[in-house]
């Protein structure tokens, strides 16, 4: 059977019309991104058919990672784009580096791999996905362990950092990022690198605001990413405990959806994107990321409903990590550095 044309949606969003972020080189990222993180759930074919839809509706930029396991499927419709007449400049595409690929010499091959499978002689963002080469293998519990799994050690992370950096000399990335940082592990990276993180991939919504790291990389010209924007309905089991709270669900954002006659999904897209953060939210659901982008450039939420929205902060962390913890690690608290020190560490 024929496959359907790539065709620009009638009923989509201008790209011209979304807000963008300016990152310290200059460079201009739209303000909202689509995820592509539904390996559990989703196909390939499935999120590579939502890429293309998304694109068609007005998305340009992509948030992928090689662990996703799908960007070969995603490089054949970035590759059905531009030969349909979107210019590879429209796109941001970011790729990240996993965790088993952090050893000398793995960094290029693993962007190569990712730029084959993409399609694309370049890619706009390069993100080192976690500050650990602890692994763990795709679709496990959440009570699976690398044995080999270590605390965070500044001076292996800096030596994938400098392979990172290469990345940009030799122009194969335009800019590089971390994602799943700390404020010291971060203040370690900036005392050391020689090209700083454009962005900061973290998670970001309603219920896990993170201000003192938000602050910090704001005012450092780091952009951060906010992924999980919606509380992540769809997250892995692995991911879930008992005390996680229902960000869609709290009275405050429905009485705001309710004024908007919106979903309350979008007011939490709004309020990411009026706060100065970019969400990328999944969804392989046409009305959903449509309205997701509609969002952005639609009618704005009061500053009332932003100061509302900032009241119901609970600190509620969603994504743990809890696979990538070491032998003698006391909890997941331990990944991220909760009193300030960064845990089985010493500089």
């Amino acid at each position: 059977m024929e496959k359907d044309r790539f065709m620009i949606a009638p009923d989509g969003v201008d790209p011209n019309d979304v807000p963008k972020r300016t990152l310290y080189t200059g460079a201009q990222i739209p303000a909202i991104g689509l995820g592509t993180f539904g390996s559990d759930r989703y196909s390939g074919e499935e999120i590579a058919k939502a890429v293309k839809g998304a694109i068609s509706v007005g998305y340009r930029h992509i948030d992928c990672a090689s662990v996703y396991g799908n960007e070969h499927f995603i490089g054949e419709i970035l590759e059905e784009v531009m030969n349909a007449g979107i210019k590879r400049e429209e796109l941001w595409i970011t790729s990240k580096l996993w965790n088993d690929m952090h050893g000398k010499g793995d960094v290029l091959l693993s962007c190569a791999k990712s730029l084959k499978d993409l399609k694309l002689d370049y890619l706009d963002l390069y993100l080192v996905h976690w500050p650990f080469r602890n692994y763990h293998a795709p679709g496990v519990g959440p009570d699976s362990r690398d044995p080999n799994a270590k605390p965070y050690n500044h001076e292996e992370y800096m030596e994938t950092w400098y392979q990172m950096e290469r990345l940009v000399e030799a122009g194969l990335v335009r800019h590089i990022g971390t994602s799943n940082m700390t404020i010291p592990k971060m203040e370690l990276l900036l005392r050391d690198a020689r090209i700083k993180p454009a962005c900061n991939e973290m998670e970001l919504h309603p219920h896990f605001q993170q201000p003192e790291f938000f602050k910090y990389l704001v005012e450092r010209d780091i952009v951060p990413i906010g992924f999980c924007p919606l509380g992540s309905p769809g997250r892995p089991e692995r991911d879930r405990t008992p005390t996680d709270t229902v960000v869609m669900e709290d009275p405050i954002i429905v009485k705001i959806a309710n004024r908007l006659n919106v979903h309350p999904a979008e007011v939490c897209i709004k309020w990411a994107v009026q706060r100065g953060q970019i969400p990328i939210p999944f969804s392989v659901k046409r009305h959903q990321y449509l309205g997701n982008i509609k969002a952005v450039v639609g009618e704005p939420l009061t500053e009332e409903e932003m100061k509302e929205i900032e009241s119901i902060d609970k600190n509620c962390r969603l994504i743990k990590g809890q696979v990538f913890l070491w032998e003698g690690a006391k909890g997941w608290e331990d990944l991220w550095d909760m009193d300030g020190k960064i845990a089985g560490f010493n500089k």
